[in-house]
């Protein structure tokens, strides 16, 4: 996977939750999809030995869209204005390996700025780094690790993290 087609596969990914299409972004994961949200104070932990604020599978991840998706989902209906700003997308050096099904996987990261703006003028930012693992299956990238570490000290002024980010 070159840096620009890393590129292209991210930007696309944020224009599909940036426009509340998360069907079409569920598409983009692959079904042993690890979906995770650490919290900052355990750089690097592991979710099955350290609290993390997301730790979803794909079983989660799909009933969490289904629940973003609701009307009666009151803290996100009608839902946030997002938009996500990328920037230092990298390609770590070769393939990984073959995951299942045999498609070549590949460590990706970027730095994150996501601007999320709510009914009643609340706005905030959430700042830092996602960490992927893409594998290539059926000549497409797909989702298999998506790791948004936080840069901030807490989250208690940002809100309910019930987005995607």
């Amino acid at each position: 996977m070159t840096r620009a087609e890393a590129e292209d596969f991210l930007y696309h990914e944020a224009a599909l939750l940036d426009a509340w299409k998360l069907d079409d972004w569920l598409a983009l994961l692959t079904e042993d999809v690890r979906y995770l949200v650490p919290s900052n104070d355990v750089q690097g932990g592991n979710p099955g030995e350290t609290l993390y604020l997301i730790a979803d599978d794909f079983a989660r991840v799909k009933g969490r869209v289904a629940r973003l998706k609701d009307p009666m989902a009151h803290v996100e209906f009608p839902h946030s204005r997002t938009r996500r700003m990328l920037t230092n997308i990298r390609v770590d050096p070769g393939p990984l390996g073959e995951g299942p099904g045999g498609g070549p996987e590949y460590n990706v990261h970027a730095n994150f700025t996501v601007h999320r703006f709510r009914r009643g003028g609340h706005a905030a930012q959430f700042v830092g780094r996602y960490n992927y693992r893409i594998r290539i299956v059926a000549g497409a990238p797909r989702i298999a690790v998506r790791e948004a570490v936080l840069d901030a000290e807490e989250l208690g002024n940002l809100g309910a993290v019930s987005f995607i980010l």
